[in-house]
């Protein structure tokens, strides 16, 4: 490991903030007293602070003279989960929790910033970017489209998130895919009712969804290269009100995850057409709501060699995987990577058991990696503003 003596020396400092952020949890857009408390901890460190960026995002700007610039991210949102770790420092809000660690990823670049104010790289310019509403509402493009970009120009852009599964004092990073992209969809089958014990006076709407699940799940499974991930999930049905009666009506929802564009295009004009071809030969109809919310989260090559470079710096050539399978979740600094060429990495959380996985009530951020994640913000920043943009910036 090479941690400096100053990043070690802000452990307790790391860990105070995480836990204070940890049990205030605010969720998407909602991130108020979240968003004070950075900004005024940036402020008491005298960095240049900006607020309200799409409602509750924060922006800060380190400037070491004329050179690059480099923006660093970090989510602040949790997520609708009720806490069930019984830590002391456990939610203080019912029905919210940081199950996903964001509340460490804020204290990480927090603690990079107060390193970075001593120990500015450069020259040029470092913005931190503290974003609210990773967790489905899209926040990254909200930060965009509320102007990040204009008012704070950079040329890469970085960030990480904690990995539970991945050995503590790893990392992991990815040329090209790193997290699939996030489709959602509603499908309307309409049929006709009919007493439950004179099926053949309707049209069943239920047995008809059976249908369109497998034709559906043949797109993934023979439509799709195997070598091409590809997830359809159906995971809510709504249909029916009493126990005799066959509805006229079933909803179908769920989710769709892809890798590549290309892919992402196909299903979505496939799930449609084989809805639709399934309902008519049933003399039923079929509509499908398709709607796009995450791109894939996709790593620029000369970036993540920056990544890699920065990592092997803080755990050791040895300790950074660059073999790992992308993730099929998802992830909205993807909107981020489509803007500006960057890398995403993950840094190990050590062993997953006992229900420690993200987004669970139970999961538990391990603290001791927080002097890592603040040193290889540190390092990538440095490795961003010493190279010429023009040399990294390709895909």
């Amino acid at each position: 490991m090479s941690v400096s003596a100053q990043i070690e020396m802000l452990q307790p400092k790391l860990i105070a903030w995480r836990h204070h952020l940890h049990a205030h949890p605010e969720t998407a857009f909602e991130e108020y007293r979240t968003a004070a408390f950075i900004a005024g901890e940036l402020r008491a460190m005298g960095l240049e602070v900006h607020e309200g960026i799409a409602g509750t995002g924060v922006v800060a700007v380190l400037r070491n003279g004329e050179g690059g610039a480099v923006g660093l991210r970090a989510d602040i949102d949790a997520l609708d989960i009720q806490e069930a770790t019984g830590l002391p420092y456990a939610s203080t809000v019912p029905g919210k929790m940081h199950a996903c660690g964001h509340d460490g990823h804020t204290a990480m670049l927090l603690g990079a910033a107060r390193y970075m104010v001593d120990h500015p790289p450069g020259p040029g310019t470092v913005v931190f970017i503290f974003q609210p509403a990773e967790e489905n509402e899209g926040g990254a493009r909200s930060m965009i489209e509320d102007g990040l970009f204009t008012r704070f120009p950079i040329e890469q852009v970085f960030a990480l998130h904690n990995w539970p599964g991945l050995e503590a004092g790893r990392f992991a990073v990815h040329d090209g895919p790193v997290m699939a992209a996030l489709d959602t969809f509603e499908l309307r089958l309409v049929g006709r009712s009919s007493h439950a014990a004179m099926p053949n006076e309707g049209i069943d709407p239920i047995t008809l969804s059976a249908q369109v699940q497998m034709a559906w799940q043949t797109l993934v499974s023979r439509a799709v290269a195997p070598t091409d991930p590809a997830v359809i999930s159906i995971t809510q049905i709504h249909a029916g009100d009493t126990l005799n009666v066959i509805p006229d009506t079933i909803t179908l929802c769920g989710t769709v995850r892809t890798l590549r564009p290309e892919t992402r295009d196909m299903l979505e004009t496939e799930m449609a057409h084989r809805a639709r071809a399934v309902a008519e030969a049933m003399h039923a109809s079929a509509t499908l709501d398709y709607k796009r919310r995450y791109p894939a989260t996709i790593n620029a090559i000369g970036p993540a060699a920056l990544a890699r470079e920065a990592a092997g710096r803080v755990v050791g050539a040895e300790a950074v995987d660059t073999g790992l399978a992308p993730s099929m979740a998802s992830e909205d600094f993807a909107f981020m990577l489509d803007a500006i060429p960057g890398a995403y990495v993950w840094i190990g959380n050590g062993p997953v058991g006992g229900g420690q996985n993200l987004h669970s009530p139970t999961y538990r951020f391990n603290d001791d990696i927080l002097p890592l994640g603040a040193q290889y913000f540190t390092r990538i920043a440095e490795q961003a503003l010493s190279t010429s943009a023009n040399e990294v910036s390709y895909r």
